[in-house]
């Protein structure tokens, strides 16, 4: 599915081309008991903290510029790199130069959100006949739902040259209808180079796609992440009772599962020693 959006009368608008679903697993209806609007909680996400186990990259260096940096390129220039790019890919997701010497192609974001985001959507009324009105009526009040992004989930996004890392974000939360500020998001340039990930984020103005032209499309080189804009502890504070009180059930589910792969161990190394005592011989 693709849309057409602009931002400005100086930007020329771009399509949105999106490649993935995102699911959503646990779902609290007690976060139905909010005032003024219905609120609805559901998560993809099923843990706080860290799993373990993760073979992760021994070093990470943030504010580093990719070896791009800002690049500033010719017509010449442009035409030449899109067509060395556009021969190192394996898809349709082509880059095209235009006449202006602007050009277009896709950039693909991965969402690394640690909080959940909120969304709005009208609820819809019942009834009929005499009930039209009332049902009009119902159908302007506002439905909130809360939920987390699955941490592997990505999306392309078709843009343009021109088009800015502030118009992306907003064009990622008006893909999945959040009504959260822009503000709080980031993006993010990631680059891996000498066994080292190096972290960049990008400035509202700056423009992913020619970022995208200079590196080419191996996504280790460069790859864009969307994540929160600040950083430090989570402000439960922020948030409302509902949604605190479904972070308590989550915790909670998770405490318990711990537990039971506690116990099952045990009782497996129990199991495997009372067995080791039967068949040894006394001596």
């Amino acid at each position: 599915m693709s849309s057409t959006a602009s931002s400005s009368d100086k930007l020329p608008s771009f399509e949105k081309t999106w490649g993935s679903s995102t699911s959503s697993g646990y779902c609290s209806d007690e976060a139905a008991d909010s005032d003024g609007e219905f609120e609805q909680y559901f998560t993809a996400r099923t843990s706080f903290f860290p799993k373990a186990g993760r073979k992760a990259i021994a070093h990470v260096k943030k504010d580093e510029p990719s070896d791009c940096g800002k690049p500033v390129l010719t017509t010449a220039d442009i035409q030449k790199k899109v067509k060395e790019y556009n021969a190192q890919i394996n898809s349709n997701l082509f880059m095209n130069v235009n006449k202006d010497s602007s050009y277009t192609g896709f950039i693909k974001v991965q969402f690394k959100l640690a909080r959940p985001v909120s969304v709005m959507h009208p609820k819809k009324g019942g009834g009929g006949g005499a009930q039209n009105a009332a049902s009009r009526k119902g159908a302007s009040v506002k439905r909130r739902t809360s939920f987390y992004l699955p941490k592997d989930a990505s999306k392309h996004l078709h843009i343009s040259s021109r088009t800015s890392a502030r118009e992306v974000i907003e064009a990622l939360l008006k893909k999945f209808t959040v009504v959260d500020n822009p503000g709080k998001f980031a993006l993010f340039e990631r680059s891996e180079r000498h066994d080292q990930v190096y972290i960049r984020k990008l400035s509202d103005n700056e423009r992913p796609l020619p970022l995208r032209l200079c590196a080419g499309p191996n996504e280790k080189v460069l790859s864009f992440v969307l994540k929160e804009n600040e950083t430090g502890e989570v402000n439960w504070d922020a948030f409302s009772t509902p949604e605190l009180k479904n972070f308590l059930l989550i915790l909670q589910r998770e405490e318990e599962e711990h537990i039971k792969q506690i116990v099952q161990r045990y009782e497996v190394a129990r199991a495997k020693m009372q067995e080791a005592l039967r068949g040894s011989t006394p001596g």
